[in-house]
């Protein structure tokens, strides 16, 4: 039986990549793409899919954000986060917001084959990095660091803002006026007990997250 599988990334050259890397594997067939959210519930009104191959950073809705609609919404939709964020940044977020498996856009492309492979037979899939932060996460439950208690959009803003990025930059690549970023710079500062954007990026180097 041929896996569906629909993509969700702005990069058209990525969504390319992607495409072709599975257009060699027989029994997987790519039916639609889509380069950000409001594309992408077009495309799932017209086509059905087996798998949905998401990347975090879209414009507006986030791919966690549309992970936690389609949670929302009670859908069966088996979704496999395909991201250039390190395991280490996202990975535990997007299974808890349902995704079936994460893999680094970085991973060699046999294993983007395996995971889809694996995310079409309702199995999760996940590295043995993930896994090791998994096992991780149960035996230190309490050593919870700072940055986990962001929500999903505090924590991409930090992240961008770490990598150099002005708030005006930052507004654009999430579609989001620049009012609304500075209120999300705001709430990462107080979370955090940090004071300016220099003790952000000393923070975000501290802890791996660029």
């Amino acid at each position: 039986m041929t896996i569906r599988v629909i993509l969700c990334d702005d990069h058209a050259l990525i969504r390319r990549g992607i495409r072709d890397t599975l257009a060699d594997a027989q029994d997987i067939e790519v039916v639609g793409e889509a380069g950000d959210y409001g594309e992408l519930r077009s495309l799932l009104r017209d086509h059905s899919c087996d798998v949905l191959v998401l990347d975090i950073n879209l414009p507006g809705r986030s791919g966690l954000d549309v992970l936690h609609v389609l949670k929302e919404e009670g859908s069966t939709l088996r979704v496999l986060v395909v991201s250039m964020y390190p395991e280490d940044q996202y990975a535990i977020r997007a299974l808890r917001a349902g995704a079936y498996g994460y893999v680094n856009k970085g991973s060699d492309t046999k294993m983007l084959v395996e995971a889809v492979r694996s995310v079409a037979k309702g199995r999760k899939y996940i590295t043995p990095e993930i896994a090791q932060m998994l096992a991780e996460s149960l035996s230190h439950p309490t050593a919870e660091v700072a940055h986990e208690k962001l929500s999903d959009r505090e924590l991409q803003t930090l992240v961008l803002i770490a990598s150099g990025k002005r708030l005006s930059d930052i507004a654009a690549e999430l579609t989001l006026s620049p009012k609304t970023v500075s209120v999300y710079r705001a709430r990462v500062l107080e979370k955090l007990a940090l004071s300016n954007n220099s003790e952000l990026t000393v923070y975000a180097i501290r802890n791996g997250l660029v």
